[in-house]
């Protein structure tokens, strides 16, 4: 295809190209989509691979509904949220002191629940006085140290699925790096699903030969089993569980919608620079809010994470240049499809903790990196020692609250976390501080990932 001339009706390449280039979508969020509800499992929450490829299928659809079927964006599993899961795992007062993972489950649903709501709010306030005045409160010096807390919490976890096998860590470590860094085309796109399949494989070999691995108790186990692959049928329908709700738990969950609100920004900024089209403005930034709000309501209601827009996909419009939305709409079908084979599901459950512990140390790295570059590509100003002020008090509630804070509101026990702390407070220190040179929209340079404004 001519490179100078993006493609945006697919339906000129014929039926069978089409088909390939939605899968090529597929492959793209693969990878991520289904690690979440792995990890999840890890904190000791059975979240299900099933639901969550149904409700990445079942957002998308709904995005593209709500957006007037204009933006080619996918909506997969989100990793900012894996830190408030693995807080409700760890929540040991009140009613959780007793609970097992599969009981605390429906509450961190819940809270996915309410910060899906709450991009509701933000959309409806959007609507009415209009985004500039909104985003004032939600400026890069309070969402990038956030982000960055977000993987630096999550870190300790990598090392400890990590350290149940150190060399098959290092060895999807090492093909993430190699893919990202070195490939072309495709492989660059893909580099995570690379890293899980290819030192899966590394690990069949391995464990065909004896290779053994260590479980959490310490006890010495080989490094696969099929246990659960075997007895899995082929079709089958996904297993819901239905949200409820608590305080602690929103408490957890829905101040992480702050952070990833501006990470849609963010993509629909990424989006729009790669297509030409501002989709900011046409079909406006309330209506993907309430796409991808509605959506993660929706998946949490019923027993699948938080979704958000894919940048993985969005590196497939820049290799490909073909800009039609219906291309993602056929991932997304693809996605559901795959969501009804319980042996698929078990198949990807079988996965070395190792492996899984290797690709985090990536993943949650980067997602530190993503709010690093958030500071940076939006230029905060840490001269000025109100920004510096902000972000040093966020990063050190983040670190420093690293049990979270316990109180009782009316006889209920409430619990709120580090991340929790960390962004009311960078929200009321930006608020209330004199010297705010925020303004956003100014100064938008083409092609920034993330650009939101200056100071």
């Amino acid at each position: 295809m001519n490179e100078q001339e993006p493609i945006r009706d697919a339906r000129k390449l014929g039926t069978p190209k089409l088909l390939i280039l939605g899968l090529q979508h597929l492959f793209a969020m693969f990878g991520a989509t289904v690690l979440v509800p792995i990890l999840v499992q890890r904190y000791g929450l059975p979240l299900s691979i099933q639901t969550t490829l149904l409700f990445a299928g079942l957002g998308t659809l709904f995005f593209h509904v709500c957006t007037k079927m204009k933006i080619p964006a996918f909506l997969g599993s989100s990793f900012t949220f894996l830190g408030g899961f693995q807080a409700i795992a760890n929540l040991d007062t009140g009613m959780y002191a007793t609970m097992t993972g599969a009981e605390k489950l429906p509450y961190a649903l819940g809270g996915v629940v309410i910060a899906g709501l709450m991009y509701l709010i933000l959309a409806g306030i959007i609507k009415l006085v209009g985004v500039k005045r909104v985003m004032r409160f939600l400026p890069p010096v309070v969402t990038g140290p956030i982000i960055i807390l977000i993987g630096l919490n999550l870190a300790p976890s990598a090392v400890s699925n990590a350290s149940s096998c150190w060399w098959l860590a290092l060895v999807a470590m090492a093909i993430i790096i190699v893919a990202n860094i070195w490939g072309k085309g495709m492989i660059k796109i893909i580099p995570i699903l690379l890293g899980v399949v290819g030192s899966y494989l590394v690990a069949v070999i391995a464990n065909l030969c004896g290779a053994t691995a260590v479980n959490s108790a310490g006890e010495i186990v080989p490094l696969l089993d099929f246990t659960q692959v075997a007895s899995s049928k082929i079709v089958g329908f996904q297993p819901f569980t239905l949200a409820k709700f608590d305080l602690s738990a929103i408490l957890i969950m829905a101040p992480i919608a702050i952070a990833t609100m501006m990470e849609h920004i963010g993509d629909m900024s990424a989006i729009s620079a790669t297509v030409g089209e501002n989709y900011i403005e046409n079909p406006g930034l309330h209506r993907t809010l309430i796409g991808d709000g509605i959506a993660t309501a929706m998946a949490g209601m019923f027993g699948g994470p938080a979704n958000t827009t894919y940048g993985e996909n969005t590196g497939v419009l820049v290799l490909s240049r073909v800009y039609d939305p219906k291309v993602i709409r056929l991932a997304a079908i693809y996605a559901i499809v795959l969501s009804f084979s319980p042996a698929f599901a078990a198949v990807v459950n079988s996965i070395p903790s190792a492996i899984i512990g290797g690709v985090s140390f990536i993943l949650y790295g980067m997602i530190s990196a993503i709010g690093v570059r958030n500071v940076v590509e939006n230029r905060v100003d840490f001269a000025n020692s109100r920004n510096l002020i902000i972000a040093a008090v966020i990063l050190v509630c983040g670190l420093g609250f690293s049990g979270g804070v316990t109180f009782n509101v009316f006889g209920a026990s409430v619990t709120l976390t580090s991340l929790a702390i960390a962004a009311m407070a960078g929200i009321v220190l930006n608020a209330i501080l004199p010297g705010k040179d925020y303004v956003f929209g100014a100064d938008v340079t083409e092609g920034r990932s993330g650009d939101m404004g200056r100071y």
